[in-house]
């Protein structure tokens, strides 16, 4: 066994080798090497970014709401106490959402209009801590005002103590004629969460809200569960507290709905892009290890009379083939080995690495205004790493089994005759 071993580290190594087949078997580890560190590093970039995204998103939108298919929640303050009993969950708000256009002296534009508690809603998103200019207690404080997106805002090109028209859904019918419900709301505050949601989402006042889409109570209840995580183990117990309770009879129909209904596609689509990106990289990984054979096979045509030799020494078929499989396979666990911890170092420094690239060519490699984002993120999962090291690995034994069983089959009669 020990022979065997050696030989193998002497075919991998040593630098008595026609150059050619020297240089293909480096080139061959050396793809291997970035092709593992690529899949590493790519897969833990996508994985930032999905975090990053999630944390964005759910920062605004609520673990479960709970609504009724029957129309307005009159009597929801007796729900929410029954709610706040259970003990998956954390927090409960009040919530009324309707659509609109909001239009300033330039542009015009819809927005999902939110009305909210202010000081309920800290318990169900982080919406306090997004406020980049203002001052959301005045939802609270002043009637008929308005919180906008970041994004919303600057469409709009107005700005915190600006005034904007909200044209309701609703008509008016006027000695003139039937016209839209227009009113005026002064902007108070503006949020920033780095998503779509600032250029889509605006929040007021929950008695704003009643008055300006003529509502007698809330359109359903918004509920933290402490994780979103926790979700899956908590939807269960929720239906069946409300199927056992016994204040229905003023909300017959209440359904629940987590965040993975109303955000699934979008988290969905960036796993989906995951996949896409490591089988692309994964084909690299591929070509690096199917590389292997060539490198084995130029092997086996140089070391013929070595093989021969071999096998006049008493070396059997199986161990000039498991002699060509360790070859093949040392070159590739070499390359794998390199590659996952070249992989695994750029993974956790990748953004440090980019940041520096950015102050030495002086420029900014994702513009906030355009990536949401003004940093790559990264987030290292060893599952991606032992599935990369594990697929590279099978790639490897199978680019080694082809020339190691051609070496097995070389007749050291023949060899030695023409030799």
């Amino acid at each position: 066994m020990s022979f065997t071993r050696d030989m193998m580290i002497r075919y991998t190594f040593t630098a008595k080798r026609q150059s050619f087949a020297r240089l293909v078997s480096r080139a061959s580890m050396l793809g291997m090497v970035l092709g593992v560190a690529s899949l590493i590093t790519v897969l833990s970039v996508m994985n930032g970014f999905a975090a990053e995204l999630r944390d964005r998103v759910l920062s605004l939108v609520p673990h479960a709401v709970i609504v009724s298919s029957e129309g307005a929640l009159t009597q929801w303050q007796s729900l929410a106490i029954e709610l706040q009993s259970v003990p998956v969950v954390k927090h409960v708000a009040p919530f009324i959402d309707d659509v609109a256009l909001i239009q300033s002296s330039s542009r015009r534009l819809g927005s999902q209009v939110r009305g909210i508690d202010v000081q309920a809603q800290r318990g169900v998103n982080n919406l306090h801590e997004r406020i980049v200019s203002g001052n959301l207690k005045e939802l609270q404080s002043r009637p008929f005002t308005i919180a906008l997106g970041r994004s919303l805002a600057g469409q709009l090109g107005v700005m915190t103590g600006d005034v904007v028209e909200v044209v309701l859904p609703t008509l008016s019918v006027t000695p003139l004629g039937v016209f839209p419900r227009v009113r005026k709301l002064l902007v108070v505050a503006e949020f920033e969460v780095g998503s779509s949601i600032d250029a889509l989402q605006s929040y007021v006042s929950l008695e704003t809200a009643k008055r300006l889409f003529s509502r007698g109570g809330i359109d359903g209840l918004q509920l933290d569960l402490g994780s979103p995580d926790r979700v899956a183990e908590a939807i269960p117990v929720l239906r069946e507290k409300l199927r056992d309770m016994p204040g229905q009879g003023t909300a017959p129909h209440l359904t629940i709905a987590d965040w993975r209904e109303s955000q699934g596609s979008l988290f969905a689509a960036v796993k989906m892009e995951k996949i896409m990106v490591g089988v692309l990289l994964l084909a690299v990984i591929a070509v690096a290890a199917f590389n292997i054979i060539s490198t084995l096979t130029m092997s086996v045509t140089e070391k013929a009379r070595d093989i021969a030799v071999l096998r006049v020494m008493g070396f059997t078929s199986s161990g000039v083939m498991a002699l060509f499989l360790g070859h093949g396979l040392l070159i590739g666990a070499v390359g794998i080995a390199v590659g996952a911890g070249l992989g695994v170092f750029l993974a956790l420094w990748i953004s440090e690495i980019a940041t520096l690239l950015e102050q030495l060519m002086g420029v900014q490699l994702f513009d906030p205004s355009v990536y949401y984002i003004g940093r790559l993120p990264s987030e290292l999962q060893w599952g991606d790493v032992a599935i990369t090291t594990c697929l590279a690995l099978i790639l490897s034994v199978l680019a080694t089994v082809y020339p190691a069983w051609r070496a097995s089959r070389i007749s050291p009669v023949e060899v030695l005759n023409n030799g």
